[in-house]
């Protein structure tokens, strides 16, 4: 584990799915839990997030792909947020879902639809919410 790839995944973490999000994850964090989001900043965010083979915006759509897949309907609620951040449209993540129904059945698919839905009822932009008072 180098401090470096750590560092460098904590940044490009923050980029996708937000400050708030990643300053929440880490303040949560325990002594029993600090390892994963160690690996997860390492492996996740600073190794396989930041190479240049695909842009944010497919790693996003492939995310919420897997993670319907696999439902993981609170996990998907995050990255909804970070593919909105990386300028995923709200058709884009809607195609990628209904695609998801054919592969990965619709039971699954239902569920990331609800998921998806309350993210985007609820998102604001970032730099929007620095003009918020």
């Amino acid at each position: 584990m180098t401090d470096k790839t750590i560092s460098d995944g904590e940044q490009i973490r923050r980029q996708v799915m937000g400050d708030a999000y990643v300053d929440r994850a880490l303040g949560n964090a325990t002594d029993f839990s600090q390892p994963l989001q160690d690996f997860v900043n390492e492996h996740a965010w600073g190794s396989v997030w930041s190479r240049e083979g695909l842009p944010l915006k497919t790693r996003s759509l492939i995310t919420l792909a897997t993670l319907t897949a696999l439902k993981c309907s609170q996990e998907l609620k995050g990255h909804v947020r970070g593919a909105l951040n990386n300028g995923c449209t709200v058709e884009e993540i809607r195609e990628a879902l209904l695609h998801c129904a054919v592969y990965a059945g619709v039971p699954a698919a239902i569920e990331a639809f609800r998921a998806a839905q309350e993210v985007i009822d609820s998102y604001v932009k970032p730099d929007e919410s620095a003009q918020q008072p």
